[in-house]
This record gives structure tokens, C-alpha cells and sequence, in this order.
């Protein structure tokens, strides 16, 4: 015989929330809004995740942990091919999937390949997310929100909810988390109160320089940029209330010829690249910082599996 909670003892949930979609459609920026810090690198270059971001959503009810993928896309390289494996092994591990489309883009065969992935995922609630309604005008909004239905319908998906959301104006952000929470399983925190990620310090110090070397370089090379911090240590003989916290961190690129492209003139671009990245870097530490950069080739990287490993993919 089961035995029935009162109806005003609270129900706490907690699970996890991935958003999918084509390289670009919004994914980082949008679970930076939910969790209301920075824990994902935003660029206008497609394909900038290159590791699943979890960031944390704290809530007096629910703890909402999202999953932040690369975008799924065919692979030309043997890079793409694992980010894609872990887009996939990340969608059979969750309890919720948003499919992030974007506002000012036409529903397309990208958008239409990932579709036809997730109507193979039955039992995982799915929620489709209009991104970037910030972008269009209510026309054009109100005929994606119909092609969205329309894709649904086609592949036998039932979406749980449709949502417009605009993180960059945080319009319907809040809303998101609402409809997500109810679809999460019963249970206690899964990470601590105060918890934003759990990525480790250093993949975020490294991801913040990719970030800053990404902005203003040529079309050919963001999939080129790696970054390894190599290591993080406290300067000695500071004193206690002027720490000083030492970052010694590798820039890889494939080829010598873009090794100028990433240090600019007379070493230009890589000093903004160090002083871009510091300030974030000091935020997310909530200490001073001094950031020594090196650009280094690693000869095609992207196809090699040992460079790969080295790198940590």
C-alpha cells in the first residue's frame, strides 16, 4: 500500500538538463544565463565547446545541472568525430534534452539531422528552445515557433513544452528553468549549495584564453586553437593580503604560418589575448594573476590521435 505525501510537504528535485543543437544556435549562452555566471565560453565561431560544461542551477525546490554539448555537425576531422561521440553518449545520460534552434535562422538539414537523432531517444523528455528571439521581429518569430511544431510533428517527437527565449536579453530564461524542473526526478542535491560547475579550475582558465584567442582571427583558424595550462601556482613570498597566483599556459595551433596570425605584430595580439583573459580569469578566481602565454605547433593536432590525448580530447 503506498502512502501518499501531504500535499504542503515539498518536493525537491534535482537532474540533468543538456541543450543540443547545431554549432552556434545559442547553447553557451544560453546556460551561462540560467546559472547567472560564466561557466561556458561564448564566440560567434561555430563549434567553440569542445567539453561537456556543467553548470549549476541552484533552487529553494530543485538543483538543475546542464549539460553543455558541442553542437553536433558531420565531421571532417577526428576531432569532430569525438565531439560528436560525446554529444551522443551525453543525450543517453540525462533526464531532459532542449533542442536550442535559433530565431533568425530558417529550420535547415543541420537542424533536421539532429532532429532525426532525438526521435530515436523515447523516454527522455524533450523541449524545444527558440534562441536568440531578441534578433526578430514577432512575425518571424511566430513562423520558426510553427516550422519547430511542424519538425515535431514529421519525426514523431512530442515536445514537452516550445519556449522563445533571449538570453542575451534574458527574456523567458527564468521561464526555461520552470518548465524544466517539473520534468526532473525526485531526490536530494546532487553538488553543494554555492557549486556554479565542476569543471576543474584549469579547463576553465584554458577555455577562458581559447575564448580570448578565438575573438578576431581569420575564418581558418578557430578550430586550430588549443590552450593547455600547464601549471597554476601561488607566487611564494607574497604577502598574505597581496597573493599573487603564477599561470604558465601553451597556445597550440597547427601550422607554423599561423603562429603570426595568433601573436600579431610585434607580439600585439597576444599581449590583448593575455590581458582579455586575465581579467576573466581573475574574476572566476577571485585573485590577482600573472598570465605567461606561449604559442606552440602541434603539427595537424586535430587528426592526429596522440596529439589529441596530449591535448585532452
Amino acid at each position: 500500500m503506498s502512502v501518499r505525501k501531504p500535499e504542503t510537504e515539498a518536493t525537491h528535485r534535482a537532474g540533468f538538463a543538456c541543450f543540443v543543437g547545431r554549432p552556434n544556435a545559442g547553447k553557451s549562452t544560453l546556460t551561462n544565463a540560467l546559472v547567472g555566471q560564466k561557466v561556458a565560453i561564448t564566440s560567434n565561431r561555430p563549434q567553440t565547446t569542445r567539453h561537456t560544461v556543467r553548470g549549476i542551477v541552484h533552487r529553494p525546490e530543485a538543483q538543475l545541472v546542464l549539460v553543455d554539448t558541442p553542437g553536433l555537425h558531420k565531421p571532417r576531422t577526428l576531432l569532430g568525430e569525438r565531439l560528436n561521440d560525446i554529444v551522443r553518449t551525453t543525450w543517453a545520460e540525462v533526464d531532459v534534452i532542449g533542442f536550442c534552434l535559433p530565431a533568425d535562422q530558417k529550420v535547415g538539414p543541420g537542424d533536421r539531422f539532429i532532429a532525426k537523432e532525438l526521435a530515436g531517444i523515447k523516454k527522455t523528455p524533450k523541449i524545444a528552445i527558440v534562441t536568440k528571439t531578441d534578433l526578430v521581429d514577432s512575425k518571424t518569430l511566430a513562423e520558426q515557433l510553427v516550422a519547430v511544431d511542424r519538425i515535431g510533428q514529421e519525426l514523431g517527437i512530442e515536445w514537452a513544452e516550445i519556449v522563445p527565449v533571449s538570453a542575451v536579453g534574458d527574456k523567458q530564461v527564468q521561464l526555461l528553468a520552470d518548465l524544466i524542473v517539473p520534468l526532473l526526478p525526485e531526490g536530494p542535491a546532487l553538488y553543494p549549495e554555492g557549486d556554479l560547475t565542476d569543471e576543474p579550475e584549469q579547463v576553465m582558465v584554458a577555455e577562458l584564453i581559447r575564448e580570448a584567442a578565438l575573438e578576431g582571427v581569420r575564418d581558418e583558424l578557430p578550430h586550430s586553437i588549443a590552450v593547455v595550462v600547464e601549471e597554476m601556482l601561488p607566487r611564494e613570498d607574497r604577502p598574505a593580503d597581496k597573493p599573487l597566483l603564477d599561470i604558465h599556459a601553451n597556445v597550440y595551433i597547427e601550422r607554423p604560418s599561423q603562429k603570426g596570425i595568433i601573436i600579431g605584430p610585434k607580439g600585439k595580439r597576444l599581449k590583448e589575448v593575455g590581458i582579455k583573459s586575465r581579467k576573466h580569469i581573475e574574476a572566476l578566481l577571485g585573485t590577482p594573476v600573472f598570465l605567461d602565454l606561449h604559442v606552440k605547433v602541434a603539427k595537424d593536432w586535430q587528426r592526429d590521435p596522440r596529439q589529441l590525448r596530449k591535448l585532452g580530447f
